[in-house]
């Protein structure tokens, strides 16, 4: 990943991220390390070989901690748990999530509880759980992963982007109430990146020319171009943003 800008104020900074070891969450972790940040994440699946990597490539390792985020118990005390390593948590970026396709004839209360559970549940726990510590530590960012799915109204996948909306509402709310304590909240909200789960199953040819084809900036979206965004949220180059929605998808949904 090539490092396009340097926020100072992010080093040794202590910064947890969910789902950070696949994916765009672990090019966040990459991105959050480059800047010389103390990164804890967690994800259910093992993630030691990345550390490793990560250790070899920046001289600096993150805290991989196993944990299922539907589980909120676990997942607080691996925030709990971060802190004691890396110092109270002033960065929190809530980016696991999981889109499995799906109808709405389909679905049942069991996928419902599931997939709301991670889509906006953990979501909630983990702000209120890293608050706590921004409050009394002076302050912090939390950056909540949305998607631009709601905003283009797509189908094949409601409780995805049911959640994504309530996600935004949160941010809102969230960013009022703890504003006072100076902690800001914002949502970040991706169009189609290119990641090696999407190219695996749906990133056909077709498919691709037919999104290119509806935004403004004809080049794919690649993850750097969300780190980049995650890292100004993160840094006090944006303190005076609360309550925003970041959209970086090429100009597929024009806002204002």
């Amino acid at each position: 990943m090539t490092q396009s800008a340097t926020f100072h104020d992010l080093k040794g900074q202590s910064v947890f991220i969910t789902g950070g070891g696949s994916g765009i969450g672990a090019s966040l972790t990459q991105g959050f390390l480059a800047q010389g940040a103390k990164v804890a994440f967690v994800q259910r699946s093992d993630a030691s070989a990345f550390c490793d990597q990560m250790e070899r490539d920046y001289g600096n390792r993150p805290l991989f901690i196993p944990c299922d985020i539907t589980d909120i118990s676990a997942l607080k005390a691996s925030i709990t748990q971060a802190a004691e390593t890396n110092g109270a948590i002033r960065v929190l970026v809530n980016n696991a999530a999981n889109d499995a396709r799906h109808d709405t004839a389909d679905v049942d209360e069991a996928f419902w509880d599931w997939s709301t559970s991670i889509n906006l549940k953990a979501y909630f726990f983990a702000c209120q759980t890293a608050a706590a510590m921004m409050r009394a530590s002076g302050g912090g960012s939390i950056i909540n992963f949305s998607s631009i799915s709601y905003m283009m109204g797509n189908a094949g996948y409601p409780l995805y982007t049911t959640s994504n909306a309530g996600i935004m509402g949160m941010t809102r709310s969230l960013a009022r109430e703890f504003g006072p304590d100076k902690i800001r909240v914002n949502a970040l909200a991706p169009g189609w990146v290119l990641t090696e789960k999407q190219m695996d199953k749906w990133a056909t040819p077709d498919a691709l020319a037919a999104h290119l084809d509806r935004q403004c900036l004809k080049d794919h979206l690649a993850p750097q171009d969300v780190v980049d965004a995650a890292l100004f949220l993160a840094s006090n180059t944006s303190r005076m943003m609360t309550g925003q929605s970041l959209v970086i998808d090429g100009g597929v949904v024009v806002t204002g």
